[in-house]
């Protein structure tokens, strides 16, 4: 469905799979979720891939935010926003690229850090969007989707 809604031109679509915030059962329900997912985002990629529309569609892939490597209520994870997993494919993306990586225990960035902000400013860059130029006055202060910060990484960038 995804597909056709990219074949019809639709500018802007959101898939959404909930059941990740996994406090606990977190083997069983995270290989349910993945198992769930894997396939049909595969298949997207291909189908996208084999009508030359991958180039043209950006996919970005991110679950709610990271878990710490620790466990809590025996099988679980708790919330981390230090340390996460987000992909990019198509859409000018660099395919196969690692940007960043956490410490050895999966606690923390350390490499590359990237702010939400510089996540944004990348994103609307692909889309062929200048963050600094999305503003709108409120309350006498200018305001954007990235704030007052936001650098695009050009690493990203095929």
């Amino acid at each position: 469905m995804a597909r056709k809604f990219v074949e019809a031109g639709v500018r802007f679509i959101e898939l959404g799979h909930g059941g990740w915030d996994n406090h606990n059962n977190l083997k069983s329900k995270l290989t349910s979720n993945a198992r769930e997912i894997d396939q049909p985002i595969a298949a997207l990629i291909q189908d996208l891939k084999q009508r030359d529309l991958l180039k043209q569609t950006l996919i970005v892939w991110g679950g709610e935010f990271g878990r710490t490597p620790a466990a809590q209520n025996d099988d679980g994870r708790d919330h981390n926003n230090k340390g996460f997993s987000m992909w990019m494919a198509g859409g000018g993306a660099k395919g196969g690229y690692v940007h960043g990586a956490t410490d050895e225990h999966g606690v923390a960035a350390v490499e590359k850090k990237m702010h939400i902000n510089d996540l944004h400013a990348t994103m609307l860059y692909l889309l062929g969007l200048d963050h600094e130029k999305l503003t709108y006055r409120y309350s006498g202060r200018d305001y954007r989707l990235t704030d007052l910060a936001g650098v695009v990484a050009k690493d990203v960038i095929a």
